[in-house]
């Protein structure tokens, strides 16, 4: 049997991929691959805090090798938010010299990652910051008037992340505090008080070492004051409250890590911008009720799929509030719970 045509040729060379007819690559250059070198060089570093697409970036934490630089991130993570706190991979030039330019290439697995929302129907998370193991919420006596509500969330949020939740009341000359703590009676918070003249720096401060602590509250209620008493030389802007709104001016713009360090050891405190709101659009809602640890372990006797509202049937937590086992303090948490609920009752 033959292979050959009328003219003789062998049909085979038909087939033959190296008479195939390739166009010239116009740019003259090679064609990219989807192969990425492994970076095994690469250094670990914290992730201080972000300006306008550049990180400051602490590498050799804690060894005589600490230095800081700037990095850019790679093409690859032009999708992936880079955050304070972060554990970032860094190549390039990591001299930290001026001039210099190191390369996130990479952000290491992260422990935690506090969240969140424009509003509670937002489903577009806004990333705080990452790998805090602590939440310092600092809400004021008076001037503005503190928000239960407000504290709630943070608490929520807080606990959907994995990060112990802390409390200080400022400005407590202005006004006793006593009322609005009571709304907080029976959660495994520890409260701290502060008044002018009288800020427990070295008392916080305790609570500080060996965390990494995110700080956050309403505009106003002397945050960054706090933050510049306990960090000397942060030099976080401070402001003052709005006599006609009674609000508090917007001072911090950007969210930065800032080393505390004592006789007792060092920490990391994390300053973030004051805000009005803070929504959960992203937390998952069976979630919620973790926050409130006293009234979760009545809700162990709810019926399963129990909604826990206030219209809710057979809820031991409605049960408890109509015999009386729940107290002032208890019916404004469940009152604060379920008001939390309703807002995803879609959700549930």
């Amino acid at each position: 049997m033959s292979w050959l045509d009328d003219d003789g040729d062998d049909e085979l060379d038909d087939f033959d991929e190296s008479r195939i007819r390739v166009r010239p690559n116009p740019k003259a250059n090679r064609p990219r691959t989807k192969r990425r070198p492994a970076h095994s060089d690469a250094e670990i570093g914290r992730v201080l805090g972000v300006d306008r697409g550049r990180y400051q970036v602490l590498l050799g934490e804690g060894t005589p090798e600490e230095r800081m630089l700037t990095a850019a991130r790679a093409r690859e993570l032009r999708r992936t938010p880079i955050v304070t706190g972060d554990a970032a991979r860094v190549v390039g030039d990591r001299s930290g010299e001026d001039g210099t330019l190191g390369r996130i290439i990479g952000i290491v697995e992260r422990t935690s990652l506090l969240r969140r929302s424009a509003d509670d129907t937002d489903q577009v998370e806004r990333v705080i910051v990452a790998n805090a193991d602590q939440m310092l919420v600092v809400v004021a006596a008076a001037d503005p008037e503190p928000r239960e509500r407000l504290v709630d969330r943070y608490l929520v949020a807080a606990l959907d992340a994995g990060i112990r939740p802390l409390l200080v009341v400022t400005k407590t000359d202005l006004a006793d505090p006593a009322e609005f703590l009571r709304h907080f009676e029976g959660l495994d918070l520890r409260v701290f008080t502060s008044a002018r003249g009288e800020m427990p720096v070295e008392e916080i401060g305790s609570a500080l070492v060996g965390h990494s602590t995110v700080f956050v509250g309403h505009s106003g209620v002397g945050k960054s004051t706090l933050v510049n008493a306990l960090v000397p030389g942060a030099g976080r802007a401070t402001g003052h409250v709005n006599e006609v709104t009674g609000r508090g001016r917007h001072t911090s713009s950007s969210t930065v890590s800032l080393r505390y360090v004592s006789p007792a050891g060092s920490g990391w405190v994390i300053d973030t911008p004051g805000v009005r709101s803070f929504g959960l659009g992203h937390v998952d809602p069976q979630n919620i009720l973790a926050a409130f640890t006293e009234l979760a372990a009545i809700a162990e006797d709810c019926p399963r799929g129990c909604t826990h509202r206030s219209d809710a049937e057979d809820c031991a937590l409605n049960e408890a509030a109509a015999d009386g086992r729940l107290g002032p303090a208890g019916l404004a948490r469940l009152e604060s719970l379920q008001r939390l609920l309703a807002t995803f009752a879609d959700k549930l």
